[in-house]
């Protein structure tokens, strides 16, 4: 956050206006949403920013000043046509500023046709969820103005880096190609198992991921598609469920709202992450309630944590029920019961709809059998 809110405050003086992601960060979206408009009059108009359109036509001609995305957003994984953004900017000179912590190593949206990039180094280039920091990387002037004794940013505001953790991070980045490849070859094998499951999964390295083929062309070839992975659950009751019996039933990792460390963290972002967005805000956004992040990990074997993985699962299927009325065509999952007296009509508002279960767990089911009486 220091990082971001320090570009933007050195590109954007009072008056000024900003194109954002309608998908990002939780902190970031308050910091446009409500503090900048607040304290710097410098308001943000949020898009669908994979709506090439919707970003051009949001453009305020005099006024924007930056065009700010993440590279893959937070939580939904949506990936951003970095090239095409930038040179639609550019063509309107505006500032693209793009954060990078999901992907570093995975992208260089500089190399792409980004201005700034920022990372919450926290997060992956740590690796070691032990510091709190972030970089800004751009070009020389710019830094230098950030610097500047009266009008910069850092020099003004004071978010500057512990000397003795910048040299401890520094040890880091000479291992991070190492991590980040086996954070992301971890990522597509669980991608690929829990869909075969039956989970709702959504990672960019999917076939299936509406911008697949977009970060295939755009990405560092040998390092995947990125280290995290969403599971929605479509609510949140299930969402921690699985959460607890991941952490609890199986020690296959941590709910944690951190990402990038060598242990899998999990966190509902409903919730947690993207909790400072109101309902229609989250809508837009395409967060449901029941949206799991997780951040993959790599302590243990691939095959020891997989199967801690399926052991959840098992386990939350030994904890529900699947209730079957034949001849309605009604199928549901409920929690266990109090009592067994289980009425028609209850299970009717319960179960209303039809189709498959679309959950693992699922199984085994019971039939019941009503008469015509």
């Amino acid at each position: 956050m220091a990082a971001i809110s320090s570009v933007l405050l050195q590109l954007c003086s009072s008056g000024g206006h900003v194109v954002a992601s309608t998908t990002l960060y939780g902190g970031t979206y308050a910091l446009l949403s409500h503090f900048l408009p607040r304290t710097c009059n410098i308001t943000t108009t949020f898009v669908d920013i994979t709506d090439h359109e919707a970003v051009k036509n949001a453009i305020v001609h005099g006024r924007t000043k930056v065009l700010f995305f993440e590279s893959m957003s937070n939580p939904t994984l949506n990936v951003a046509d970095i090239p095409e953004l930038s040179k639609l900017a550019h063509e309107k000179g505006i500032t693209v500023v793009v954060d990078n912590t999901f992907s570093p190593m995975v992208l260089s949206p500089a190399g792409l046709g980004a201005d700034v990039v920022v990372h919450s180094i926290s997060k992956f280039i740590s690796g070691g969820a032990d510091v709190i920091e972030s970089a800004v990387c751009g070009p020389v002037r710019l830094v230098n103005s950030m610097m500047d004794l009266h009008q910069g940013a850092l020099m003004l505001l004071g978010p500057t880096m512990n000397a003795k953790v910048a040299f401890e991070l520094s040890e880091r980045i000479s291992h991070l190609g190492l991590r980040m490849k086996e954070h992301c070859r971890r990522a597509i094998e669980y991608a690929i198992r829990m869909k075969e499951l039956g989970l709702l999964v959504v990672y960019p390295g999917l076939e299936d991921h509406l911008q697949h083929q977009l970060l295939n062309s755009m990405a560092n070839k040998g390092y995947g598609f990125g280290g995290l992975l969403c599971v929605d659950m479509e609510s949140e009751e299930r969402a921690n469920r699985l959460m607890h019996h991941l952490q609890n039933s199986s020690q296959f990792g941590f709910i944690a709202v951190s990402l990038g460390y060598y242990e899998t963290l999990m966190s509902c972002s409903d919730s947690s992450t993207s909790s400072e967005l109101n309902a229609k805000e989250k809508a837009l956004a395409g967060i449901s309630t029941g949206l799991v992040r997780m951040s993959i990990g790599y302590t243990g074997t691939l095959e020891q944590k997989w199967s801690q993985f399926e052991k959840a699962i098992s386990r939350m299927r030994d904890s529900s029920t699947l209730f079957e009325i034949e001849g309605f065509g009604i199928r549901g999952l409920i929690e266990p019961l109090e009592s067994t007296d289980i009425t028609l009509k209850h299970l009717l508002k319960l179960f209303h709809g039809s189709g498959p279960p679309r959950h693992p767990w699922s199984r085994p089911m019971i039939s019941l059998h009503f008469s015509d009486k």
